[in-house]
């Protein structure tokens, strides 16, 4: 098997994956490029000399000062959490595209809103208020991408194509991470500083908002509106591939199939998706979308965000940067592991077996670093008789195979099975719903993280790394395998016990629906799309 081999659900043309597909599915992330820098950059601009200065920090005390800090950092995460409900909404009446649009606009407002912050007149009140602006384009964003780019992508790339979200989040991460480093070293500490910073976020929202006029709607999301034609039109130039070919034949009989059911069963509508809440299959559903992100929390990212630069100065690494250059040296590393998780682990290696091997190895590496720490005592060193001794080398690498664990599962593989897992009446609400528990759950961790380590010190890091362990039995028994089975199918896959081979029985069950009759309806659903096209 080659690195890039794909596993089918049925005979795919090549035609399928075309530029076309993948150039859509990176427009659209330019979302997570947004949402990745906004995240990153922050934390350390505050710590900039030029920020610190123009915002008179020195006068505060230290508790109103990490006040004014965890509300500068806290209110963009409180957007997220609304912007990620908002976004149901605005699917639903306006669509995939659309919505990005319009987060992007609400984005770029609270972007813009926040240069205007000075040190004189106006104060910080226009950065406060410009992240909650902020935070809800970006939760938006968050909620509408990976719905969208699942809904166009073929099953056997879908995980790939998701993945750039990822990827995208991850780069936009890497830019915010260096940037200030960057500034810091070359530029005296005057305002154009710490404005240039804040100033870069407009750069992905703009190319967001100018791509999403060029990226068609979501064909499933027309289908499921009622506007057939468009649908079609959109599907094939999607899949580069003829009204009558087999294949969009096969894929417009999965999609009106899924319609029908759910309309049969469930029923169209605005509320009607909270209705289905009623129904036990789609509350599991969106009880695991929600674990998801807690055990994705769970596994130390912000914990470990937090404290790496006093437990590197702790070692005997001292200087101004510090923060600044092992943090950015963090984003390297996690951006090319998730290049290597987007082009090969997630479609190959399978979205389960990439969440055990991240929280099992994740898990060790937490426990030593909390081993070493509780033994070397950091906190008691001063940083001028600081020595970077054997354990503290050891701890930098522990540090890193870290993110080497963490990156390639838990970093993006709960996006893609929530973006996968639900039907289409309740996928934008299954998406939301999931977004909102990644920012709460985001909140909740990044908030009370430096009251942990003022109470529990070591145990923080044996806390996380009992965390990992539970997700692991958790995904064992009640996440199932999800890579290659079409969106249609998946309702049949979380009805299939044990959940740990329901892929292998579903993937045999798709096998053996290529039967005769199965043929003939086929070629009555081609005959009946013919003969629409040419009425057309």
């Amino acid at each position: 098997m080659t690195l890039l081999a794909l596993k089918e659900d049925r005979p795919t043309p090549k035609a399928v994956y075309n530029w076309r597909v993948y150039t859509c599915a990176a427009i659209a992330s330019f979302a997570s490029c947004m949402i990745g820098y906004d995240s990153a950059f922050i934390g350390t601009t505050l710590a900039l000399p030029s920020f610190t200065k123009e915002f008179d920090f020195a006068s505060y005390t230290p508790g109103a000062l990490a006040l004014l800090q965890s509300n500068i950092v806290s209110v963009y995460q409180a957007g997220a959490f609304f912007g990620s409900l908002f976004a149901f909404a605005t699917s639903y009446f306006m669509g995939r595209r659309k919505s990005l649009i319009a987060f992007s606009v609400v984005f770029i407002i609270g972007a813009a809103i926040m240069l205007a912050a000075d040190g004189q007149g106006r104060g910080i009140a226009p950065i406060i208020a410009g992240r909650v602006l902020a935070g809800i384009g970006v939760g938006g964003a968050s909620n509408m991408v990976p719905i969208y780019i699942s809904e166009l992508a073929p099953p056997a790339v879908r995980g790939r194509l998701v993945g750039i979200y990822e990827l995208g989040w991850q780069i936009g991460g890497l830019v915010g991470f260096w940037i200030n480093y960057g500034v810091n070293t070359t530029m005296a500490p005057t305002r154009s500083q710490w404005l240039i910073p804040f100033a870069v976020q407009l750069i992905p929202a703009g190319l967001l908002f100018l791509g999403s006029f060029w990226i068609p709607e979501s064909p499933r999301w027309l289908f499921a509106n009622g506007k057939r034609e468009e649908a079609m039109k959109v599907l094939c130039w999607m899949r580069n591939l003829e009204p009558t070919d087999r294949y969009i034949v096969e894929e417009v009989s999965y999609i009106d199939a899924d319609l029908e059911r759910y309309a049969r069963e469930v029923g169209k509508g605005f509320w009607k998706p909270f209705l289905s809440l009623k129904q036990r299959k789609v509350q599991w559903r969106f009880f695991l979308g929600g674990m998801l992100f807690l055990w994705q929390n769970g596994s130390g990212i912000n914990a470990i965000n937090y404290y790496s630069p006093t437990v590197f100065k702790s070692i005997g690494i001292t200087g101004t940067n510090t923060g600044f250059l092992t943090t950015g040296i963090f984003g390297v590393v996690k951006t090319v592991l998730t290049i290597i998780w987007l082009l090969w682990l997630v479609d190959l290696v399978g979205r389960r077996r990439m969440l055990f091997i991240g929280a099992t190895g994740g898990s060790l590496c937490m426990w030593f670093i909390g081993a070493y720490i509780k033994i070397a005592g950091p906190g008691s060193t001063k940083a001028e008789d600081a020595k970077l001794t054997s354990g503290g080398i050891a701890a930098i690498f522990f540090f890193y195979l870290w993110t080497a664990f963490y990156t390639p599962s838990w970093n993006g593989t709960p996006w893609v099975i929530n973006s996968e897992m639900f039907d289409q009446n309740t996928r934008s609400l299954g998406q939301a719903s999931a977004a909102a528990n990644n920012w709460f759950w985001n909140f909740i961790i990044s908030r009370f993280t430096p009251q942990m380590f003022l109470k529990m010190e070591y145990g923080v890091y044996f806390f996380f790394a009992s965390l990992m362990l539970l997700s692991i039995v958790f995904i064992y028994f009640f996440v199932p395998e999800t890579k290659s089975i079409p969106l249609e199918a998946m309702d049949r896959l979380f009805e299939i016990k044990p959940v740990q081979n329901a892929n292998k029985i579903l993937m045999a069950e798709l096998n053996l629906d290529r039967n005769p009759e199965r043929e003939e309806s086929l070629l009555d659903e081609k005959d009946r799309v013919t003969q629409s096209e040419t009425a057309v």
